[in-house]
């Protein structure tokens, strides 16, 4: 309801220009003003496009995953409603993390040769690396935290990859994946044990 959307309507930049608020122009943006969804668009872009960078590699997959998110978000504006826990930003990052979920799975129902291999130098550089840091972190966030990661994780299922890259890749924590979910802590939990199961049974084939 609008009633919910009473936030401070603009802010200062450092040049002392004023800056509407993103509840601001979402309101301009409901009422046809593409002007202003295109500011929303052109603030949050590189978050998103980092959100797909996370699960996708090529430029063209990123790319699709930041134009079907904005326009997710577009047409489901009259859903949102401004919260001190479901701001702009994280409101639109749980609909690009949702455009990942579904772009694995559509990605799982393709011929397997879609997955990159790993290769014997690949393989090499776990058996020596993985090891060697285990004392000191979780083999999980070693292998995450590397390249490598992508072709690893692209065996694991959206499910478990989705968990996985949230919570080593972006740092969160499992009550704010439940939040941005809209999970309970408990599957949050559940999921990200059974993830970090799975990815433990994918590097055994390389170690």
């Amino acid at each position: 309801s609008d009633a919910a959307l009473q936030e401070p309507q603009a802010s200062s930049t450092a040049d002392g220009a004023i800056e509407p608020s993103d509840v601001a122009l979402v309101n301009q943006a409901r009422d046809g003003d593409e002007a202003a969804f295109e500011e929303l668009f052109n603030r949050h872009r590189r978050r998103v496009s980092l959100i797909a960078s996370r699960f996708f590699r090529q430029r063209e997959q990123i790319e699709e995953i930041v134009q079907e998110s904005f326009t997710k978000a577009y047409f489901a504006l009259a859903d949102f409603s401004n919260t001190q826990e479901n701001s702009f930003a994280a409101w639109l990052a749980r609909i690009s993390f949702n455009a990942c979920y579904d772009e694995l799975r559509r990605m799982k129902r393709r011929p397997e040769s879609s997955l990159s291999d790993v290769s014997e130098e690949e393989s090499l550089w776990l058996r020596k690396h993985v090891f060697a840091e285990e004392a000191g972190r979780d083999i999980e966030s070693v292998t995450i935290s590397r390249d490598l990661a992508g072709k690893l994780l692209s065996r694991l299922s959206p499910e478990d990859r989705l968990v996985l890259v949230m919570l080593d890749a972006e740092g969160m924590s499992t009550s704010e994946i439940a939040k941005l979910m809209k999970w309970s802590v408990p599957k949050v939990k559940v999921r990200a044990h059974r993830a970090r199961a799975s990815l433990r049974r994918v590097l055994k084939k390389f170690l």
